[in-house]
């Protein structure tokens, strides 16, 4: 069996991509796959990583208004059909799956118009426009969250969750206390704005933990994200937070471990990417979520709003976070465990740990044998 897969841009693509590969690897040992992604995305550093083969598609994704860029993009976009084509006349593929980002695009309509059967994997509650567009050409549409069913054509879509890591499931609480060095006795708060961090989440939090060095009930690990780090560690100094006295608060920049993370915490302050949320709820683990407020077609808002109305977390909308509204929230539910509780069952009903093995199943039913 051979099998295009592409996705690029974030890790919040990469990760799942790779996943997948790796469910659809066990049923098929002897699967070929070759992965499409551009070569200044993640996707070039990591995909080589993990020993899959590479090749690359050049293009941009346009601007919401008239520019001259996007004439130059235009232009890329019709050349990087055009490779794409070639790409799947080449490698010949039994079938191609995109994981989201610009350059799946051109790769899964190729494999389309060439016969080829082809899956999306939507991983927000509000599919993009290239996605919506997609779906008009591919076989499947493997939808991350429930609520973006409704986008797609009924026959197509199919509601499996968003892959998560294995290492998510296999880590256990005991783990994570132990990498960390946390009390189990006690609550533990997860604070995370993604690998780059988010700045708004990161200084909302240094009165938050300013307050919390004088109380050690309940826990903090708060990653800051490499490039905010030097910033979050001078602003506590500056506040008067000598983390080497408050044993019970840990600032990290960045964490190669976090399912053990994920394992331990009693709650989390995350972005609302759907990478994030379905490797939250796949765990049960109850969240306030602040939204990017620029990402496209503003989708976090609306992924953070599902998980709201299911009772699984609280939002805050960026433009609302202060030290104020987040250290509110974080008192009023770490002072209700019943509330907690709720939210962790809710959470944990919405998570679909299993998503990888059931969409690698319907990729081995679409694919051309």
């Amino acid at each position: 069996m051979r099998i295009i897969v592409s996705g690029g841009g974030t890790g919040g693509h990469i990760y799942p991509a790779i996943t997948l590969i790796q469910a659809i690897r066990e049923r098929v040992p002897e699967a070929r796959f070759l992965y499409v992604g551009t070569s200044r995305g993640l996707e070039a550093d990591i995909v080589p990583k993990e020993g899959i083969p590479f090749d690359t598609i050049e293009l941009q994704g346009f601007e919401r208004r008239l520019t001259l860029a996007n004439f130059t993009r235009g232009f890329k976009a019709i050349a990087g059909l055009k490779k794409a084509r070639r790409i799947v006349k080449e490698f010949r593929p039994d079938v191609a799956i995109g994981t989201g980002g610009y350059v799946c695009g051109p790769i899964l309509l190729a494999a389309s118009l060439m016969k080829v059967p082809a899956l999306i994997q939507e991983q927000n509650v509000l599919p993009g426009i290239t996605n919506r567009i997609l779906s008009k050409f591919v076989t499947k549409i493997a939808v991350g969250a429930e609520a973006a069913l409704k986008h797609f054509p009924r026959e197509k879509a199919v509601f499996t969750g968003n892959p998560i890591r294995r290492a998510v499931m296999e880590a256990s609480r005991e783990d994570g206390l132990k990498e960390f060095g946390f009390d189990g006795d006690k609550l533990i708060v997860l604070v995370s704005g993604g690998s780059r961090g988010a700045r708004a989440i990161n200084r909302a939090m240094v009165p938050v933990l300013k307050e919390a060095k004088e109380r050690d009930d309940v826990q903090f690990l708060h990653v800051t994200g490499k490039g905010e780090y030097e910033d979050i560690m001078n602003r506590l100094r500056e506040a008067g937070v000598e983390l080497s006295k408050a044993p019970h608060i840990r600032v990290e920049p960045y964490l190669y471990d976090m399912p053990k993370a994920m394992a331990m915490a009693d709650l989390a302050v995350f972005r609302a990417g759907a990478t994030g949320i379905a490797e939250l709820t796949a765990r049960g683990v109850p969240a306030i979520l602040v939204p990017y407020p620029y990402a496209s077609e503003n989708h976090q808002e609306h992924n953070a709003r599902a998980l709201q109305e299911k009772g699984a977390a609280r939002m805050i909308l960026n433009k609302d976070l202060t030290a104020e509204t987040l250290g509110d929230t974080l008192r009023e539910l770490l002072s209700k465990p019943d509330e907690l509780k709720n939210m962790a069952a809710a959470s944990r009903q919405m998570g679909r740990p299993n998503a990888a093995d059931d969409i690698a199943d319907i990729v081995m039913k679409i694919a051309k044998r």
